[in-house]
């Protein structure tokens, strides 16, 4: 490992350190994991084999592995991602409010222990909010802002490549640049800030890698 790799992870450790703390704060659960082995490896133990469990879109859920694990037949995985038609989609994502886990990234995290998502059709922050009995958030420590604020400058930097990722007929897709636009395909809908879990302590368990991944 070079002079300039051993400085950048020390770094995202001391941030990860503090992160994790500030959402042990606020009532959530939270590990620092340095990468994809690891992040797997927190999952098997969190989730239960037998478990229902669903997932909203995450580029981090696939580039982790945990998609794999899911769907590795020891869990009854409501897979999104296996549905033939929209009706199909909808209905799963209806299912998910019963799901045992449901597994997601974030768009943003403060330095504060803030969650900040972003969704076009609202699912995602819908079943965040309420309904899965436990809310398992997968994130790379690059994804750490200073606050709220910051975090919107982030989406607005990021969204551009997630349209691009879905291949979808918007400004940004083409343009790569944020035009808050009015477009039928835009994914920007839903701007939600998680407070704290202190009604709820515990529902919120925060993996945080020091690998990047998603983003």
């Amino acid at each position: 490992m070079s002079l300039r790799e051993e400085l950048w992870l020390w770094k995202k450790e001391k941030v990860a350190e503090i992160l994790a703390n500030n959402l042990m704060k606020k009532r959530h659960e939270a590990w620092v994991v340095r990468g994809k082995e690891e992040v797997i490896e927190k999952v098997k133990e969190i989730v239960p084999e037998g478990s229902t469990v669903a997932v909203g879109g995450s580029l981090t859920l696939a580039d982790t592995g945990v998609l794999d694990l899911l769907r590795s037949g020891k869990y009854n995985f409501l897979d999104r991602y296996s549905a033939k038609t929209r009706e199909e989609v909808e209905e799963i994502y209806r299912k998910s409010f019963w799901a045992d886990y449901y597994l997601t990234s974030v768009n943003a995290l403060t330095e504060d222990g803030k969650l900040v998502f972003l969704d076009g059709n609202g699912n995602r922050v819908a079943a965040v909010v309420y309904g899965p009995k436990n809310v398992i958030v997968v994130a790379s420590v690059n994804k750490v802002v200073r606050d709220v604020e910051e975090a919107r400058e982030r989406l607005r930097f990021i969204s551009p490549m997630n349209s691009r990722r879905l291949n979808l007929e918007t400004p940004c897709a083409k343009t790569g640049f944020c035009a808050d636009c009015s477009s039928p395909q835009r994914i920007c809908d839903y701007f939600l800030v998680v407070e704290s879990g202190v009604r709820q302590p515990g529902r919120f368990k925060v993996i945080l890698t020091l690998e990047d991944f998603g983003l």
